[in-house]
C-alpha cells in the first residue's frame, strides 16, 4: 500500500481526533486564538512526534458537522492539523469550505503529501523532514513549486547535523522568495538559544520558531 497517497473515505466525511480552541503556537500567526481541527491518522512516524495519540481512533464526522463545530467558537482563524490531514481526501474539501465560510485557514502538513490541490486561499505550513526526523526520504520536493505568498516552509532541527542539512537544502532547492522559512528546535533535543546562536553565526535569513504552546501548557493534548 502506498502510504504517501490520501486514503479514501465516505463522501463528505473525515476521521477527526479533536477540535479545540487554543493559542497558535507556531507559524507567522503565532500567539493568535485559533480553532484547531486535528485529523486522525498519519503515514509517517517521525521520532519527535508529539501527537501519536492521533495515529488511530478518532470519530468519523461529516464536513458539515466539523464546520459547524468550528464556527461555534466564534474565532476567525482555523488550523487543520494532524496526524497528517492530507492523508484523507476529505481534507481538501474541508479546507475549501472553511475558506468559503470567510475564515482565515491554515494547514499544517508534512513534506510527504502532495499539496498541489490545496485551495490557494489556505496558508500552507510545509514541514520538510530533516534526517533527525527519521523520515527524510519521504520529502516530496515538488511541493515547493506549489508554495506562494503567505505559505511557509518549516525545518524541525534535532541537532547540528540537521541544521547543516537544512542550511544546505535552502541553498540548493528553489523556494519562492515570498515564502518564509522557519527553523524550529526539536523540543528536548536542541535548546532554542543554541539554534539562535547558529542562525546568528551564519546570518541565515530564516525565522527562529519556538513552540509557544509548549511553553504555555507543556505536552498537554488538545492545547
Amino acid at each position: 500500500m502506498d502510504t504517501s497517497q490520501p486514503t479514501a473515505s465516505d463522501a463528505g466525511t473525515l476521521r477527526i481526533t479533536e477540535i479545540f480552541l487554543s493559542i497558535q503556537g507556531e507559524s507567522t500567526r503565532v500567539g493568535r486564538p485559533t480553532v484547531f481541527v486535528r485529523t486522525t491518522g498519519c503515514p509517517l512516524r517521525c521520532v519527535y512526534c508529539d501527537t501519536a495519540y492521533a495515529f488511530s481512533g478518532g470519530q468519523l464526522m461529516s464536513i458539515d458537522a466539523v464546520i459547524e463545530q468550528v464556527q461555534e467558537f466564534d474565532v476567525p482563524r482555523v488550523t487543520l492539523t494532524g496526524g497528517e490531514p492530507l492523508a484523507q481526501y476529505g481534507a481538501f474539501e474541508l479546507l475549501t469550505r472553511l475558506c468559503d465560510a470567510n475564515l482565515e485557514v491554515s494547514l499544517e502538513t508534512s513534506g510527504a503529501m502532495d499539496v498541489a490541490c490545496v485551495d490557494t486561499r489556505v496558508m500552507k505550513v510545509l514541514d520538510i523532514k530533516t534526517p533527525g526526523s527519521g523520515e527524510v526520504k519521504r520529502n516530496l520536493w515538488s511541493n515547493l513549486e506549489h508554495l506562494h505568498g503567505p505559505d511557509q516552509v518549516k525545518f524541525v532541527i534535532c541537532g547540528r547535523a540537521d541544521y547543516e542539512w537544512s542550511r544546505a537544502r535552502i541553498s540548493e532547492v528553489q523556494i519562492n522568495g515570498d515564502v518564509e522559512i522557519l527553523f524550529s528546535p526539536s523540543h528536548g533535543a536542541v535548546e532554542a538559544r543554541e539554534l539562535a546562536e547558529w542562525i546568528l553565526e551564519d546570518t541565515l535569513n530564516v525565522r527562529l520558531q519556538v513552540q509557544l504552546h509548549k511553553y504555555l501548557w507543556g505536552d498537554v493534548p488538545g492545547r
